[in-house]
């Protein structure tokens, strides 16, 4: 076991799989004691079972993360339970493909309150949890923050938001002393459940085209896996990035490189 983030206490939501089960997983074998939240609770108890049974430590609980009452309800009940918290990641997240032209209003506002309102949500509840201790926030964004894309309109709103008000956040927290560290991570294409559902939503033709484009548009070629973001979200919980804060992490390959 590694100590990178010993003696921490980390929340991480949406940890039920992909990017945030690597990041409990990474984070647990560093040290930290995870919090694993997830809207499938299933999923949050299995996760945190595995680091149990791999000798670490964790728990789990059920969490939707649009929900403002029970951000408040969790994040006191942590406080009781362990005295601090020294680490969220806003991880949970959502794609519902559309463009300008075909999205609806109500899965517009679907994406943006499970992307973007929930990360806002997630930060203050960190804040006012860490603003005597200090602490580390990473916000999870996506490359689709930083560059468009046109069948996906509502998520390139929705992490393009999570970008800048991560900025925000940060120059908020130093102004006022708080020792909070706020930055975001915009990974790229990462094979997940959530991107292996999106694929199976499109033709196979589009499929062998979308392989084709990221071996010839991915510097490194192909996708990531999700232990790559996992990484990078260790390296801003841990003290080795302490003079980070307002930063983006890109993990893609080189992709927006170009």
């Amino acid at each position: 076991m590694g100590s990178r983030l010993q003696g921490k206490v980390a929340w991480v939501t949406g940890g039920g799989s992909g990017l945030g089960e690597a990041t409990c997983i990474r984070f647990a074998e560093e040290g930290a004691h995870v919090i694993v939240t997830d809207i499938n609770a299933d999923a949050a108890k299995s996760v945190a079972e595995h680091i149990v049974q791999t000798g670490h430590s964790a728990e789990h609980h059920y969490q939707d993360v649009t929900d403002e009452t029970a951000w408040e309800a969790l994040r006191v009940k942590m406080l009781e339970a362990h005295g601090k918290l020294d680490v969220l990641v806003n991880n949970a997240g959502i794609v519902e493909r559309g463009n300008v032209e075909e999205a609806d209003l109500t899965s517009w506002r679907r994406t943006q309150a499970v992307n973007l309102d929930a990360v806002f949500l997630g930060t203050q509840a960190a804040v006012r949890s860490m603003k005597s201790t200090g602490g580390s926030i990473i916000n999870i964004s996506s490359i689709e923050g930083i560059v468009g894309e046109p069948n996906i309109a509502a998520y390139n709103a929705s992490k393009g938001g999570v970008r800048i008000f991560t900025k925000s956040a940060a120059l908020h927290c130093a102004r006022e002393g708080y020792n909070i560290r706020v930055n975001s991570v915009h990974p790229g294409f990462i094979l997940t459940p959530m991107l292996e559902n999106g694929l199976a939503e499109v033709s196979e033709e589009e499929q062998l085209a979308m392989a084709k484009a990221l071996d010839e548009q991915v510097p490194l070629g192909g996708m990531g896996e999700p232990v790559d973001i996992a990484n990078g979200c260790l390296f801003l919980a841990s003290a080795e990035s302490k003079y980070m804060t307002g930063s983006e992490l890109v993990i893609d390959g080189g992709f927006t490189c170009h």
